[in-house]
């Protein structure tokens, strides 16, 4: 698939998550196979005051490109301001534009998935942002608001005529939150109402989870969110299973990612890593022998020695681990 000038062999995203994917993440994703990454989502009107912190999520690295930032925000000068300035600063390979956040604090700002209820002042966002950029502006929407108002091939149509370079659609309304399942009939129509690309977004926790939801929609790719958690090797999974392959990853190759993820958080966040670390270590316990003891421990730790212990003192061989999909894992 391709944005814009980006090319896409498979079409294996990292989907923005507040708090997750942060530089570690994303780098850590694409090592194991993630084609496009995209920051968490970063506040228009922060940047254009000038917060430094804002800013910081906005930093990018070459080892986890091509990487989209992600913009929020409901005003369309500030989204355009905010755009032209991020790419001017960090360079950016995509502008994405979150419409999908249903968090309360953002939607009473009639902000994230607000927007879904304005397709008018969606599309008028999304031209104000192109033309002030020269990268692909791309743009995450929800299925609806809610179930008696969706509205994501209407809205998909808008954007795409306001200039957007792909579109990838969250099955799930804003009122769903993250309950239920993913609506792929959604994601279809999506596709079948506009040209551009689209990806699919929603419950693909497993190999077989990405293919279905490929096979089901005719999306053009997948965006992971929660599937990545404590597993980030999912992305090399998705790519071996679409080529027709299988593999596998022991405990002692599931040690090895989370002793990657942590060094890099410690590497791009210091000591300020170990709070956010404390869940992803959490994460990477499911199917060791005795995790919930290792949870306990992983929440608690303070420092980078006490993450390095808690690894080294994690069993080299796991439990029955058992997927539900018809892949081979350990």
């Amino acid at each position: 698939m391709k944005i814009g000038g980006i090319t896409l062999e498979r079409g294996i995203a990292l989907a923005p998550m507040a708090g997750i994917t942060d530089r570690a993440m994303r780098e850590l994703a694409v090592g194991f196979g993630a084609e496009y990454t995209v920051t968490e989502m970063i506040s228009a009107k922060a940047v254009c005051y000038g917060s430094a912190k804002t800013e910081e999520l906005a930093v990018l690295g070459d080892a986890e490109r091509p990487a989209a930032i992600q913009i929020f925000g409901s005003e369309q000068d500030f989204m355009a301001e905010a755009a032209e300035r991020l790419c001017g600063r960090y360079s950016p390979d995509a502008i994405d534009i979150n419409m999908g956040c249903p968090m309360k604090k953002i939607v009473s700002n009639g902000e994230g998935s607000a927007l879904m209820k304005d397709p008018a002042l969606a599309a008028s966002i999304v031209s104000a942002v192109k033309k002030r950029v020269k990268v692909p502006v791309t743009v995450k929407i929800r299925s609806g608001w809610d179930e008696n108002s969706i509205n994501a091939p209407d809205i998909a149509r808008r954007l795409e005529a306001a200039g957007a370079d792909m579109i990838c659609v969250h099955g799930r309304t804003k009122t769903q939150l993250y309950g239920g399942r993913a609506d792929r009939g959604v994601i279809a129509a999506v596709k079948r109402a506009v040209s551009v690309p689209v990806m699919g977004n929603g419950d693909i926790f497993s190999a077989r989870d990405a293919t279905d939801m490929m096979g089901e929609t005719g999306c053009d790719g997948v965006m992971i969110a929660r599937g990545c958690e404590g597993r980030p090797w999912i992305f090399a999974e998705i790519a071996a299973a679409m080529d027709g392959r299988t593999v596998v990853f022991d405990a002692a190759d599931r040690k090895a990612a989370l002793r990657k993820h942590m060094e890099l958080i410690i590497k791009y966040k210091g000591e300020r890593g170990i709070a956010p670390a404390r869940a992803q270590l959490a994460w990477y316990m499911k199917g060791f022998r005795g995790a919930a003891a290792l949870r306990a421990k992983a929440v608690a730790v303070e420092t980078a020695e006490n993450i390095a212990g808690l690894i080294s003192a994690m069993p080299d061989e796991d439990e029955e681990y058992s997927e539900t999909t018809d892949f081979t894992y350990n």
